[in-house]
């Protein structure tokens, strides 16, 4: 099937879901389209047992789509771009350390709290599984989603210094997610042994030298935008910066979403002070929130459908209901200590470490690094498990993360000040 063919079928897709969604069941869009992807992907599953012939087709389509490339190498970047785009790096700088800690050490942590624990479960079913591959899975399933969580944050007024926590922490433990599991699959596919030198070069040359890169494009970009003042070439500008900027830092082996996020902030904050019209800071949003909006709904239908082509047993499914809770306590963990750590210098209000445990969502990145483990023994099994864990975050989570955060703010003894904050 041509690639033409194919978006056809994906946007309309998602435009009759968005409307089904909006008219009819009233969820977030994301969690909305989602659902009744997922819902369409078990009702052909039910009609191929039947010996309907629709699921075959279905299968082709989603056999035609590469989710790993499609994501990582295409939409992350424009989604990390969107995002960064909208932050304030005032607000940013004041939750540095707080930010930094859980997108560096919170991730790490993770990875090695769930690749631990999911080995002892594994071995506990019988299943053999190396600890690497553990560990590679801790790392892909570390990095949170914040796209469909901010939008419910929003609609419980939670206070914007919460979604600037988790917006902060999501666009950079991306990045940092991203390295370390490249780092890992490179341990357990033996492209490189186990090097602690090599580790650490590589992780320096991805992290940093991907911050470097990014802000050097950003202030490229900046200059360009500055010296004209025409709404349209301004918006080309910076989609050049996205798709060039990722595909050379690609190219470069540095990280491209971290080069991204940083060019996302500098445009965002610099640019839009000191180089655009109000009119082209007017079109320049409206663009990229629209762009923002359209493709994550089309990943999301992409996540309910995929699970056409993934193979899931009962076995699968009892070790998946055990480790949803070991990678949602890793979470509160991974959380917990860093925050516990900088309660000296800083103040945290109350309910912050339940708020990001919960509010911590897993999507689609989960999913695409899980697709691009190679062929092993291994692949399935860390796939099925991944893509549980992502259908409850979006599901359960994402549909009570509201619920929690209006609790915590209505038993806060000074509910009348809503612009509390949590890190000072």
């Amino acid at each position: 099937m041509d690639l033409f063919n194919i978006l056809a079928i994906l946007i309309t897709l998602t435009a009759v879901f968005s409307y089904i969604n909006h008219r009819y069941i009233g969820l977030p869009v994301t969690i909305g389209v989602m659902l009744i992807a997922l819902s369409i992907s078990l009702a052909l599953n039910l009609l191929g047992s039947l010996g309907f012939g629709l699921k075959q087709h279905a299968e082709v389509l989603l056999g035609s789509i590469d989710f790993d490339k499609t994501l990582l190498h295409g939409m992350l970047s424009f989604l990390l771009f969107a995002g960064a785009l909208h932050i304030n790096i005032d607000d940013l700088m004041e939750r540095k350390w707080s930010i930094g800690s859980l997108a560096t050490f919170g991730t790490l942590m993770s990875t090695f709290l769930v690749g631990t624990l999911t080995w002892w479960v594994l071995g506990w079913f019988g299943l053999e599984m190396s600890y690497i591959y553990c560990l590679l899975f801790g790392a892909l399933i570390s990095p949170t989603d914040p796209i469909a969580v901010l939008g419910i944050l929003k609609t419980a007024r939670a206070p914007k210094s919460l979604e600037m926590k988790i917006a902060g922490e999501s666009l950079f433990n991306d990045g940092v997610g991203v390295v370390v599991f490249l780092v890992i699959l490179e341990i357990a596919t033996g492209t490189h042994e186990l090097n602690a030198g090599h580790i650490g070069l590589l992780f320096v040359q991805e992290t940093i030298g991907g911050a470097l890169f990014g802000l050097g494009l950003g202030y490229l970009a900046y200059r360009m935008l500055k010296s004209v003042d025409n709404y349209q070439v301004e918006v080309l500008i910076t989609l050049a910066l996205v798709a060039g900027g990722y595909a050379l830092a690609d190219v470069l082996h540095l990280s491209g979403p971290i080069a991204i996020v940083i060019a996302g902030l500098l445009i965002g904050n610099q640019g839009r002070l000191f180089a655009m019209s109000d009119e082209t800071r007017h079109q320049l949003d409206t663009f990229w929130e629209l762009l923002d909006e359209i493709l994550n709904a089309v990943l999301f239908v992409l996540i309910g459908l995929e699970i056409l082509v993934l193979t899931f047993t009962q076995q699968y499914l009892l070790l998946s209901l055990l480790i949803i809770p070991l990678v949602i306590t890793a979470r509160f963990i991974s959380i917990g200590i860093p925050m516990t750590l900088l309660r000296p210098f800083r103040t945290f209000s109350p309910g912050a470490v339940r708020i990001m445990t919960w509010g911590g969502l897993r999507g689609g990145i989960s999913v695409a690094l899980a697709l691009s483990i190679p062929p092993a023994p291994e692949r399935h099994v860390i796939l099925a498990i991944t893509y549980a864990v992502v259908l409850f975050s979006i599901l359960v989570q994402g549909l009570t993360i509201q619920k929690l955060v209006k609790r915590i703010i209505t038993t806060i003894p000074y509910p009348e000040n809503r612009d509390w904050s949590l890190t000072k």
